[in-house]
């Protein structure tokens, strides 16, 4: 894990010497914001509707904090009542060879970036990604879709949206609580009173940080998936063929994936942590023999298919809300999305 993160996220000993050295940047950060957001709120920006409802997932933070789960769990949801979903997402880490870029079955991670290739790949419906989310709305529209679920993007004020759905980390939540780069946040707690759709990821490590109304979503796995032959065991029958494994991650909390393995029943005899969007090659993984099976994300896998190995297995997983309460809101979002559309 990098310093910076450290000192964000773990009250690191560096944060005494760092954060006032990075604090004028934050405030620097905070009035560029603020004037960006001045701009579009008295309309010398231009906030554009597209002809197809907006929703948009995001975060007021940087990092992992399990907005692609939410999204795949919305396309489901919606794809259940019959509504024709498409995504958009900005494809950070793709190189695609033109934008607005949409995927198709000959499209890799490494054009579209890994986040949005792992929906396509999912859900098979139009993804499209680029800078500019205008544009990509706009081909989504040519797809024939009726409602749009913007994959990030909370702080692209351009592009105006119907409904805002914040997701926040339940262990990490705000880090230091200070604004990029003496911090993590790319807005300011308060931002959270703009949406009446809070969604924490995993259980709350403290609650008097979030008085506002949540629900609370668990990511759960209950299959693991070898990448090079496609074969599906169950963690049990998993578990029952390998008592020890290794492990990658390169999340926002790699250490929230090695804590899952381990709560899952499993062994980990060496573990990894690379950077969130982490790019792959054959080398990247040489010092893992193949005495023991490597297990990684999915969101890692989709990036390592072209050179994936016998022994290599992800672990997918899926949004989940137990809890009355948390089943409810997540209903009342739904209600509201089937509204927009009626009404649109």
């Amino acid at each position: 894990m990098r310093l910076i993160e450290k000192v964000w996220f773990h009250q690191h000993a560096a944060k005494w010497l760092l954060v006032p050295l990075l604090l004028p940047f934050s405030l620097l950060f905070y009035l560029l914001t603020s004037l960006r957001v001045l701009l579009y709120r008295i309309g010398i920006k231009q906030r554009i509707k597209t002809q197809l409802p907006v929703v948009v997932v995001g975060n007021i933070g940087i990092g992992g904090n399990g907005k692609t789960p939410l999204v795949i769990y919305l396309i489901e949801q919606c794809t259940s009542l019959g509504i024709k979903v498409g995504v958009i997402s900005r494809g950070y880490g793709g190189k695609a060879s033109h934008y607005p870029y949409l995927l198709d079955d000959k499209s890799t991670a490494g054009e579209a970036g890994d986040e949005p290739y792992l929906i396509y790949q999912r859900c098979k419906i139009p993804v499209v990604v680029g800078a500019d989310r205008v544009a990509s709305a706009h081909v989504l529209a040519e797809q024939g879709c009726q409602l749009i679920i913007a994959d990030d993007g909370l702080q692209h004020y351009r592009l105006q949206r119907d409904i805002e759905v914040i997701v926040i980390d339940g262990k990490r939540l705000f880090g230091n609580g200070f604004l990029l780069p003496a911090g993590p946040l790319r807005e300011g707690k308060s931002r959270l009173n703009s949406t009446s759709h809070l969604i924490v990821n995993g259980e709350l490590l403290a609650t008097e940080q979030l008085t506002l109304p949540y629900a609370i979503m668990q990511l759960k796995a209950t299959t693991i998936v070898n990448l090079l032959s496609g074969q599906r065991l169950t963690i049990d029958e998993f578990c029952q063929q390998y008592d020890k494994v290794n492990a990658i991650a390169g999340i926002g909390d790699p250490q929230r994936f090695f804590n899952t393995l381990m709560a899952l029943g499993l062994t980990l005899e060496h573990s990894k942590g690379f950077i969130d969007h982490q790019a792959y090659n054959e080398l990247s993984f040489n010092e893992f023999t193949a005495n023991a099976p490597l297990l990684m994300t999915e969101k890692d896998a989709v990036k390592c298919y072209g050179f994936a190995k016998e022994h290599w297995w992800y672990l997918p997983v899926n949004a989940s809300f137990n809890s009355d309460d948390s089943n409810n809101r997540i209903h009342n979002l739904i209600n509201e999305i089937e509204c927009l559309l009626i009404s649109n």
